[in-house]
């Protein structure tokens, strides 16, 4: 066993801010087992923020900016020790932490391309007493690439499929596949919408932060013509390696199209749940056509109408939760961020280039020393 391996412990909260998602994560000669797992509650008041942030209804001048940086990093030190404290484990048995932080912009694109995440990494080592890697994408960025999406390296470690190829499809706020071979090709990116703009409306207009099991979408209808108009965005037919956020599939993007006014708020939620399905079943059609089964993770795993609906466009293959291949859904990219700071504390690169566009692979994240 490498004098690396260990206990690690991955923190992200993902774009619909619905919690933050914390894995303590056993590494052997390079294999992660969980061995706890919990989401982590926001404070309303603080999920409020950094949502507003997230789409640009609310500016920040440099002191709000501070502010909710440290406070997100308290927020995550908070998960961090809830874990441990459900696994009955001390914190020095861990030896490292990989927090990811909350993203509040992601523009990879550009004359001067970034990607920020929020959460100070200083504050979490302190209040953990745990060395802590944070900052995974900008180096990604630096060097070319999207910064995102990150987690296909990680798929590639748990669920490379013996035979054939695979998808690996994340339902958070913004969906991602990936495509994996046995042979160890592995490709991935963004295809648009998940859940974000779901629990937008659904916030919106019934005060619930998701649609539960998508009970709210289903008691409306799809709306022929503005799903068209959605699925109209250029994103889509953008060709990988991309990258979106909720910067720009937010609820004045949706509010944009003049025919979501006319409509009842069930129905614009079908035809929202629609859009989600289609693009992501588009996207695999078009890009990984050859894949034999499907597996699913993130929270909308849960949303049994969305599982549905995307089941019934992938034309015979099978969808499967990760927990069918023994891998917790909710907790996969959490696992995800713990294995890129094992990554980073044994010098390996943390980035697949066939993915980001990078030019190159890279060392992804910086090291906060714990006291």
């Amino acid at each position: 066993m490498s004098s690396t391996d260990g206990l690690y412990l991955g923190l992200i909260s993902g774009t619909s801010a619905d919690g933050i998602d914390a894995a303590l994560v056993r590494f052997a000669d390079g294999r992660p087992t969980l061995v706890a797992g919990l989401t982590h509650p926001w404070d309303g008041a603080l999920r409020e923020r950094i949502l507003a942030v997230a789409q640009d209804e609310l500016r920040l001048d440099l002191d709000a900016y501070g502010r909710l940086d440290v406070a997100v990093g308290m927020a995550f030190a908070e998960a961090a020790r809830a874990v441990l404290a459900a696994a009955k484990v001390d914190a020095s048995a861990v030896v490292a932490i990989g927090s990811h932080g909350q993203t509040i912009r992601h523009r990879p694109t550009g004359t001067h391309p970034f990607t920020l995440q929020i959460g100070d990494a200083s504050v979490i080592a302190e209040r953990t007493g745990i060395d802590t890697v944070a900052d995974f994408r900008r180096a990604d960025v630096a060097a070319g690439g999207q910064g995102a999406p990150l987690v296909p390296a990680f798929h590639a470690t748990v669920l490379r499929p013996t035979q054939g190829s695979r998808v690996v499809l994340n339902l958070g706020g913004i969906a991602n596949v990936t495509r994996l071979t046995h042979s160890g090709d592995v490709s991935g990116f963004d295809t648009g919408p998940a859940n974000g703009l779901m629990d937008a409306w659904c916030q919106r207009h019934r005060g619930e932060a998701f649609d539960r099991d998508g009970r709210f979408a289903a008691s409306g209808s799809v709306d022929a013509a503005l799903l068209s108009e959605l699925l109209d965005d250029a994103y889509f037919v953008l060709d990988p390696p991309k990258s979106t956020g909720r910067e720009h599939f937010h609820l004045a993007w949706l509010d944009g199209h003049p025919r979501v006014a006319e409509l009842a708020p069930e129905d614009v939620q079908a035809t929202l749940l629609a859009l989600s399905a289609v693009s992501i079943t588009d996207a695999i059609e078009r890009h990984a056509p050859d894949a034999t089964d499907v597996v699913a993770c993130g929270g909308g795993v849960h949303n049994g109408a969305l599982m549905r609906a995307i089941a019934a466009r992938l034309e015979g293959r099978p969808l499967l939760s990760a927990a069918d291949v023994g891998i917790d859904p909710d907790q996969m990219e959490a696992m995800a961020f713990a294995w890129l700071a094992y990554r980073r504390i044994r010098g390996e690169p943390g980035n697949l280039p066939a993915v980001t566009g990078a030019k190159g692979l890279r060392l992804l994240g910086a090291v906060y020393a714990a006291p």
